[in-house]
């Protein structure tokens, strides 16, 4: 494992406690020599993960669509920055630059991404470790809504299994180190009713 592609925030959120963690993360990623592949932005957390990777000599490549680059929300200063059409294609880079993912607290754009990260598990397309970071519980309210579809039989247990979910960045990534990915099994029920 190599390159780990951090999906967060585009704003710093509400409490200290998310900037603290982004700054974290960096460290950690620097202290194992892992490559942040990330947004490519310089706003919100997504600026203050890749600022903190650079301040500590880590490596830090940025995936942009164009219009956000002439935007100016484009990080200027990055190892490495590839600026994409849209938005499809800086999530298939994401994807296939990464050797593993980590969802930072974030909106609408962070949960869809690792949404469609976490559905090309269940569908074979990769065997990548994904994890969430729960920041001050950020994700607990998502996490007992993913279990109420287990119980409900719409996500398989395996499937939902396969993403991690730790509070620090340092637990995540010990995690992925020995991670197994699920046998991928057919997950249409093809019951009658």
């Amino acid at each position: 494992m190599q390159r780990i592609c951090v999906f967060c925030g585009s704003n710093r959120g509400a409490g200290e406690e998310y900037a603290s963690a982004a700054r974290e993360l960096a460290a950690a990623l620097v202290r194992e020599n892992l490559t942040l592949v990330y947004g490519g932005g310089s706003v919100g957390l997504m600026g203050i993960v890749a600022d903190e990777v650079l301040r500590l000599g880590g490596h830090a490549v940025g995936v942009i669509p164009r219009p956000l680059w002439q935007r100016e929300v484009g990080h200027n200063a990055l190892t490495e920055v590839h600026i994409v059409d849209t938005m499809h294609q800086r999530k298939q880079m994401m994807s296939d630059l990464a050797d593993a993912f980590i969802a930072m607290p974030g909106g609408l754009g962070t949960i869809e991404e690792i949404f469609e990260i976490w559905t090309w598990t269940q569908l074979g397309m990769h065997e990548k470790p994904i994890g969430f970071l729960n920041v001050a519980g950020y994700y607990d309210s998502l996490m007992t809504f993913l279990d109420h579809a287990v119980r409900e039989r719409f996500i398989r247990p395996e499937i939902r299994g396969a993403a991690m979910i730790e509070e620090t960045s340092a637990a995540l990534l010990q995690r992925f180190a020995t991670y197994a990915p699920p046998r991928v099994m057919q997950w249409i029920d093809r019951e009658k009713t």
